[in-house]
């Protein structure tokens, strides 16, 4: 693996450096990769594969602009290759988290799907978070609102809310306060960086 055996990341702080804007955020905001054992570079969406990383902001064009211009092989230090299709990947990859912890949220008790039980929470102020599918009617989203000082997800199909919740397809849902709903909303908040190409109809608010 590139780079000296003690190199850490770029800082040991929150906050890391994006390789292709040069702009410093917090961790929550970007997609950490390392080296695979063959000297391929390997999304660590986890953040927790071992070896030094190097960020890049959770955005495709920002992803897109770190591959086409070999940003990698800078970053660490070393020759690296890029695995085909890693953009997609990447998304594919943040999709299937945020998939999984919408689920655990739903298993908890903490999540609930369905237009009636969403209305029910948001009328009695359990829910924290609105969660609506891009491709859900306009006119059925419009009659419910986003929670006071509360955040909205709007990056996810009816069919991926669907596998959340266990069902074929679900275009309304909600999230209570605490537990896993800031880890959701970060997750949603990079699912919707590298979705940001496909039709502009998606949207996550924090």
């Amino acid at each position: 693996m590139g780079g000296a055996s003690n190199s850490r990341d770029l800082s040991d702080g929150p906050d890391r450096k994006c390789l292709a804007t040069g702009e410093v955020q917090p961790k929550h905001g970007l997609v950490r990769f390392v080296i695979g054992p063959d000297g391929q570079v390997v999304a660590d969406i986890m953040g927790k594969l071992p070896g030094r990383g190097v960020y890049v902001t959770a955005e495709r064009e920002a992803l897109e602009n770190a591959v086409k211009k070999k940003l990698f092989s800078r970053g660490f230090k070393t020759q690296v290759t890029m695995p085909d299709g890693m953009v997609d990947e990447v998304e594919r990859q943040i999709l299937r988290r945020l998939v999984e912890l919408l689920s655990l949220a739903r298993k908890s008790g903490a999540a609930v799907g369905g237009y009636e039980k969403v209305k029910d929470w948001l009328s009695k102020e359990e829910a924290q978070v609105l969660i609506q599918a891009i491709d859900g009617s306009g006119r059925g989203k419009s009659k419910l609102s986003t929670p006071h000082k509360g955040n909205y997800i709007g990056c996810l199909t009816a069919d991926e809310l669907g596998m959340a919740f266990g069902r074929q397809t679900v275009i309304h849902a909600a999230l209570a306060s605490g537990g896993l709903s800031k880890r959701v909303v970060e997750e949603a908040q990079r699912l919707q960086g590298m979705r940001k190409t496909v039709g502009g109809t998606g949207r996550t608010e924090g």
